[in-house]
């Protein structure tokens, strides 16, 4: 099976750490999350891969090539300028005959892809819309739906007394290749704006598809945290943990590691440093002595000097961080420019 991965957009929010970077290639326990997603497609039978780039798309394509090194085939289909999701999905049309996925690559989900698919065949559906459940759905794309789970209305945004529904767009969906003709070409378009309303209306068969574990997307800097503290705690299974293995780390005697912690490879932590509990550490990082970490997330080739604090912090790769200063609630990126996927 095919899926389409919409990796185009600017990550605004994210700031400065997609000032250099696009945001599917921000690290999630020190791999890319896009890294990520596809072996979990890979995993769920998906075994070729369209990635829709535009903001840094050169970091994507060098970094993931022809996906030889992942097993799964993988095409880029490129926008010289945003045109929108249904513009970008539109603009990949080459590439689907057949019953294809689409995925927005900043959200972080367990959905069973494998299901999901089941389920939008056995419903005869032009398009099947994954929903995930929230308490307050005003700052979201609300779906109402019938009894048998066919899409009856769009809110965007909705007001209180708008809508009774509490079910969101979870940014993953399930399309027959007749869709695409629905979308103009060259045109920004909004798949969730433009082009579902626009099926509803020709009376197209749209399914909703329950899911109910966990989701987020890493839009923002604390998103971005919470994702790791949620893999620490095992609220999240979204990065297999299995797969990291064979890390070699020197670790001082008198250092102290207060778990749950996350400590890549090849890294060394001086003597009294304190690392955790929630501390991420990426690769060929060096924490000096004396140092604090706390419910961090430090990417590869970090240098913290001696005694530093650093809480609730995200640190860029090939960031210095000097001595006896204290970083809480920031996002520290002095060596960002720097930075190069490998």
């Amino acid at each position: 099976m095919k899926a389409l991965l919409l990796a185009g957009g600017l990550g605004t929010r994210l700031r400065p750490l997609t000032n250099f970077l696009p945001k599917p290639m921000v690290p999630i326990m020190g791999k890319p999350l896009l890294e990520s997603t596809i072996l979990k497609l890979k995993k769920q039978g998906v075994d070729e891969v369209v990635i829709s780039t535009c903001y840094k798309s050169n970091h994507i394509e060098d970094y993931f090539d022809d996906g030889e090194k992942l097993g799964v085939k993988v095409s880029f289909i490129k926008e010289d300028i945003p045109l929108g999701t249904g513009g970008a999905i539109k603009n990949a049309e080459e590439f689907f005959d057949d019953t294809f996925l689409v995925l927005n690559s900043d959200i972080i989900c367990d959905i069973d892809i494998r299901n999901l698919v089941e389920y939008h065949k056995s419903k005869k559906a032009l398009a099947t819309i994954a929903m995930t459940k929230v308490e307050d759905p005003s700052q979201y794309g609300v779906i109402e739906y019938d009894d048998n789970d066919y899409i009856t209305a769009f809110k965007e945004k909705p007001k209180p007394y708008e809508t009774n529904s509490k079910w969101i767009n979870a940014g993953i969906y399930v399309f027959e290749p007749q869709l695409l003709s629905e979308i103009p070409k060259d045109e920004v378009v909004s798949i969730e704006r433009d082009t579902y309303p626009k099926l509803l209306s020709k009376g197209y068969k749209m399914t909703a598809y329950r899911y109910d574990g966990y989701w987020i997307d890493i839009g923002t800097i604390e998103k971005y945290k919470k994702v790791h503290f949620d893999i620490l705690k095992k609220y999240c299974k979204y990065v297999d943990m299995s797969d990291i293995k064979h890390r070699k780390v020197t670790i001082d005697s008198s250092a102290k590691i207060v778990e749950p912690v996350f400590i890549g490879n090849n890294v060394k932590i001086d003597a009294k440093a304190e690392i955790g509990p929630y501390a991420i550490i990426g690769d060929n990082t060096h924490i000096g002595s004396n140092s604090i970490i706390r419910h961090s997330v430090l990417w590869d080739n970090v240098k913290v000097k001696g005694n530093v604090n650093l809480i609730n912090a995200v640190v860029a790769s090939n960031s210095v961080v000097d001595g006896i200063r204290k970083i809480e609630d920031e996002v520290y990126a002095n060596g960002i420019d720097d930075y190069a996927v490998s």
